[in-house]
């Protein structure tokens, strides 16, 4: 009999957490959510995004009625958006297809969009109490150190390992409660780096820590020169300090957000703004630096605050753009650092 199960299930019922919000009147709308704005993000960060995204659309019927730009309003923050844009294309097919109802394997799962095989199995195992097994990155350091498995776990023959040992011991009763005590022992025990190994439930068959590894185990991502890119952010005043606003396409970075209009670093905003918006600029200020991380690159944004005369400002209306007054709140959604320089101009009273 496979012991891990036992072991890791015990101990989720005396240390693991049990008053997480996504863990109280559990549905597989509440578990899928949850599981989505976990993807890449911890839990501490996710817990008041998910409180206020529930509070707000509650189904998957209300999810799939709101308008995307209420859906990244809700998201703004929370980084990934096409997570966002994801759950609204699925909820929008669940109740297209299927009257609102969630499906209950992992194959009809993995047909929506933004669900991979390891979100499907958390639903799978959480929402229905149904076998299905689970890969995410906490499960892969945990596995990977248990069976001692070296090299990066996103490797295509090293993760396809990790997903047989995921199988292997997946139980066939008490999925729920065992897929948590899997995913609590990598987020609170089995860390990335200083793992708590003497409070681990399984220690004494954990092979890394026979053979002092789990400081090596797992691999690291074999690394890339990391890019970085410049852009001027141009905040577009009129004479009632309203900020200009743009929507993006739904491609590429903060995709289906409102933003600032760019343009290249050194690129004229008095001939920018007179060709693109017919506008004429009056004044100009350069706003301090600030540089925002993605995954794969760094983006330097230098801000650049413009003032205009145009008392109208009648030549930008559009369907994608708007007119946002900083002193409010903002009703949609915005990327992060767009956030930040708006509230900036609330503190400067610029």
């Amino acid at each position: 009999m496979d012991k891990f199960p036992i072991q890791l299930i015990s101990w989720f019922e005396k240390f693991g957490r049990h008053d997480l919000p996504w863990q109280k009147n559990r549905t597989p709308y509440s578990v899928w959510v949850s599981e989505v704005m976990l993807q890449q993000t911890q839990v501490a960060t996710v817990i008041p995004f998910f409180k206020r995204f529930m509070r707000e659309l509650p189904t998957v019927k209300s999810l799939a009625a709101a308008e995307l730009d209420e859906v990244l309003a809700l998201w703004a923050g929370l980084g990934y958006y096409a997570r966002a844009r994801n759950l609204h294309k699925a909820a929008n097919l669940l109740v297209k297809d299927n009257n609102g109802h969630f499906p209950q394997t992992v194959k009809e799962l993995m047909e929506l969009p933004g669900i991979g095989r390891s979100t499907a199995g958390a639903i799978v195992a959480i929402a229905y109490n149904q076998q299905a097994s689970i890969l995410d990155g906490n499960v892969k350091r945990v596995l990977s150190r248990y069976h001692a498995v070296e090299g990066w776990p996103d490797k295509t023959d090293v993760k396809k390992k990790l997903w047989g040992l995921s199988e292997k011991h997946t139980p066939t009763d008490r999925v729920a409660e065992f897929t948590q005590a899997l995913m609590d022992l990598g987020a609170t025990v089995c860390l990335r780096t200083n793992p708590r190994c003497i409070e681990c439930p399984v220690n004494s068959h954990c092979v890394a820590r026979q053979k002092n590894l789990q400081n090596t185990i797992p691999g690291k991502k074999p690394k890339k020169k990391r890019l970085s890119r410049k852009i001027c952010m141009l905040l577009i005043e009129d004479v009632h300090k309203r900020i200009l606003l743009e929507k993006r396409s739904t491609n590429g970075i903060w995709g289906g957000l409102y933003s600032l209009p760019e343009l290249s670093v050194g690129q004229d905003p008095v001939e920018w703004c007179k060709k693109t918006l017919g506008l004429k600029i009056t004044s100009q200020k350069v706003m301090q630096k600030m540089n925002h991380s993605f995954t794969h690159f760094d983006l330097n944004i230098h801000p650049l605050l413009v003032r205009l005369d145009d008392v109208s400002c009648q030549m930008v209306d559009h369907d994608d753009r708007l007119w946002y007054n900083p002193a409010e709140d903002i009703q949609v959604g915005v990327a992060s650092p767009v956030a930040t320089l708006l509230k900036s101009l609330q503190s400067t009273g610029e």
